[in-house]
């Protein structure tokens, strides 16, 4: 059998991390295996190409490499947004009517959307430029909860390191779990990992108010621990129920019950990341009651557990 081709579209400045999660994965070859893939490079315009760290690459292929790949990756685009020239989409829409597999990397969605190949279809790249291509492509629908998005004939990852997760996944749609671990374990990496890229997202500064509800969310963020029911907050802020509800959604654009939540959520990765208090006595300080509810709420919003997000970001 013929190795599956695998080709890469390059654009300056390209990030060398981005392709080398391509370029790991599809063009190294396991101890004692057969090459499955052939890895091959192309840009625009062959010859020195620009990275973002600095050095130059050299690129032999320009874009008729496009004809003969069986995947195309697009490994970032920097900046992200900036328009591809009509060379670049028109041959990466014709490899696509061909059959090719196409994949972005992280902004590479960007590419991919401009395309036209995202339309219609879920799609995710970098959480900080999730809003950008939403609303570059309403066309589109972004999903930043996610590592990748296959569609089997077109996929997305999100961020940098989501690439070789997606490009594992391919492996595995290809050649079987087996081989796909093998080429992680090569890589000291999981097959696998857990969660959504929302654990690894910079926790947001909370959604501004104006001075009517100001002095009742510090009150609340300071009481975390107590059960505070939306009556508690009402009668706080001396409003009625119905009132303070609307206020929170015009104001914060959600309830008070999940703004909250929100807000509980926040505390505890806090407290995961720098201390070693038992997941239990967590979930009582920030008022979810239980190490089960708070399981429950964290993989509900992060995707994983509090204790494999311990293991991943915790100080202590």
């Amino acid at each position: 059998m013929d190795p599956h081709r695998v080709v890469a579209l390059l654009h300056p400045p390209q990030s060398p991390f981005e392709l080398a999660c391509a370029a790991e994965v599809f063009g190294a070859v396991p101890q004692d295996e057969p090459a499955r893939y052939t890895f091959l490079t192309c840009a625009e315009q062959p010859g020195p190409l620009r990275t973002t760290a600095g050095f130059e690459m050299l690129v032999d292929a320009g874009l008729a490499a496009l004809e003969e790949a069986d995947t195309v990756i697009v490994p970032g685009w920097q900046p992200p947004g900036a328009p591809a020239p009509s060379t670049v989409t028109d041959a990466l829409r014709a490899a696509h009517r061909r059959g090719a597999r196409t994949v972005a990397i992280c902004t590479g969605a960007f590419v991919l959307a401009q395309a036209g190949l995202l339309d219609g279809r879920r799609a995710t790249t970098h959480w900080r430029s999730s809003a950008q291509l939403a609303a570059a492509y309403p066309e589109v629908e972004v999903d930043q909860d996610v590592l990748f998005v296959d569609h089997g004939d077109v996929a997305t990852s999100a961020g940098t390191g989501a690439g070789i997760d997606l490009c594992l996944h391919l492996v595995r749609c290809d050649h079987g779990a087996a081989y796909a671990a093998r080429i992680a374990r090569n890589m000291v990496l999981p097959p696998h990992r857990e969660g959504s890229q929302l654990q690894y997202a910079a926790q947001p500064a909370p959604a501004r108010a104006d001075e009517s509800l100001a002095p009742l969310l510090e009150w609340a963020t300071a009481r975390l621990e107590a059960r505070l029911t939306l009556d508690d907050l009402a009668e706080r802020a001396g409003l009625s129920s119905r009132t303070l509800a609307r206020r929170f959604t015009e104001q914060l654009g959600t309830s008070p019950g999940q703004w909250l939540l929100g807000r509980r959520i926040d505390a505890a990765r806090v407290l995961l990341e720098q201390s070693d208090l038992p997941v239990e006595a967590i979930a009582t300080r920030v008022g979810l009651a239980s190490a089960v509810n708070l399981r429950r709420h964290f993989r509900a919003r992060l995707g994983t557990t509090p204790g494999a997000y311990r293991r991943a970001f915790g100080e202590t």
